[in-house]
């Protein structure tokens, strides 16, 4: 058994049912893609202990050691990042909202594409929140389907770049943290990012769900993190 309770039996078991009626070089793509998405999240875990080790005291040798590469390779992988105060869900969430980018073959992350990453958190305050106005997960994916940009040709391959209106989105996920007296940027200060970048797509099915910038900042002000 793994250390992750999870082998590889299992994940294709989960993607042969997920895509039952998919050709093997589907299968294929939609592997490379969930290849991806697992090194993002192995990444993000090494971070979280790095950051842990880095308060405690531990120099840049030293993490260098327990990783196996040298302090200088060490200090370029795992510097504080713009998602350092980030609670792992909302992490995940950005993993998830590039995986979501990648599958509709899109060259850049919208916002659109950061509310599906907080559709893919149901632990997330973000996640409660839309539930809760919209009634349901599927009515806020259906939303989301009639803004996505049409597929593109084909799959990319590494990075895949934040559109500035989504890089202001986690500008202002950040400030709203910060207004509120929060030292850490969850979900539900992403979902008050996404709201306050006036004219995106994120914003406008925010908007016709019934949500407005004051009440979902009273909402999330009320409520712990996640």
């Amino acid at each position: 058994m793994s250390p992750l309770d999870i082998n590889l039996a299992d994940l294709i078991a989960r993607l042969d049912e997920e895509l039952p009626d998919a050709g093997d070089l589907a299968h294929i793509s939609e592997a490379r893609l969930r290849a991806q998405t697992l090194s993002d999240l192995g990444d993000q875990l090494i971070d979280h202990y790095v950051s842990k080790a880095k308060r405690s005291g531990a120099s840049w040798t030293e993490i260098g050691d327990a990783i196996g590469v040298s302090k200088q390779a060490a200090q370029q992988r795992h510097a504080p990042t713009p998602f350092e105060r980030f609670t792992n869900l909302n992490r995940h969430g950005i993993v998830l909202a590039q995986e979501a980018a990648r599958t509709h073959r899109h060259d850049s992350i919208g916002t659109e594409h950061l509310l599906l990453g907080l559709l893919g958190e149901p632990q997330g305050r973000a996640y409660e929140t839309l539930v809760a106005r919209a009634g349901s997960e599927q009515r806020v994916r259906d939303a989301v389907a009639e803004v996505l940009p049409p597929a593109g040709a084909k799959a990319l391959r590494g990075h895949i770049a934040f559109r500035e209106e989504s890089k202001a989105a986690i500008e202002q996920a950040r400030d709203a943290a910060a207004e509120l007296g929060h030292d850490w940027v969850g979900t539900e200060h992403m979902l008050l990012g996404l709201i306050r970048v006036e004219g995106s797509p994120a914003a406008q099915i925010l908007r016709e769900l019934g949500f407005t910038p004051e009440g979902l900042r009273e909402t999330v002000a009320a409520r712990g993190e996640r």
